[in-house]
């Protein structure tokens, strides 16, 4: 095998960061669907970020719009959330098939849900506990889980990206020189 086709495996900081920036856009996406549900319940669209704000803002966080509050927890969410997929991605790398990433993310943030709001949101955050719509969060935790095993196109030089390496490979192989001509110099 060429050693210019040879893959190497990425940095624990590029699966980091990777992970980082799946995990944002998955909490975006999970904060869109506590959004949406809770306006189908007919509550404020800021319903679960509030009660996340709730946290550090106290009881006065609890309000049926955006406010002043909101963004802390907003904050709170995109900070845990995108750290816990940076985590998942240097647990996982490449170490599973699509499926069984998949499958592992999505119990990995189920599981997450049931420690945050079940365990530790009886002791820390009663409020949370209390107030959040389950079956809806319970929801967006497996959207979130399902998103954020997306880390592996995140990655420099992931699977659909091309490598400035790999480029003469691919060009000796279909018959293409990349050598300069230097007989018309």
């Amino acid at each position: 095998m060429n050693a210019s086709m040879e893959r190497r495996p990425a940095s624990a900081l590029a699966v980091f960061l990777a992970g980082l920036q799946a995990g944002m856009i998955a909490v975006l996406w999970m904060l869109a669907w506590l959004g949406v549900s809770a306006m189908w319940q007919r509550r404020s669209f800021w319903s679960a970020v509030n009660l996340m704000a709730s946290v550090l803002a106290g009881n006065g966080a609890i309000r049926s719009g955006f406010a002043s509050s909101t963004w802390s927890g907003l904050a709170l969410y995109v900070l845990i959330y995108s750290l816990l997929g940076a985590a998942f991605a240097v647990l996982v790398r490449n170490r599973f098939t699509g499926l069984g990433t998949l499958l592992l993310g999505v119990f990995f943030s189920v599981g997450w849900y049931y420690l945050w709001f079940r365990w530790l949101g009886q002791t820390l955050m009663p409020l949370v506990w209390l107030l959040h719509a389950e079956r809806a969060t319970v929801f967006a935790h497996v959207i979130f889980g399902a998103l954020m095993t997306r880390f592996p196109l995140f990655v420099e030089g992931g699977q659909g990206a091309a490598t400035p390496d790999a480029e003469p490979a691919v060009a000796e192989a279909a018959g293409v020189s990349t050598q300069p001509d230097t007989e018309l110099l």
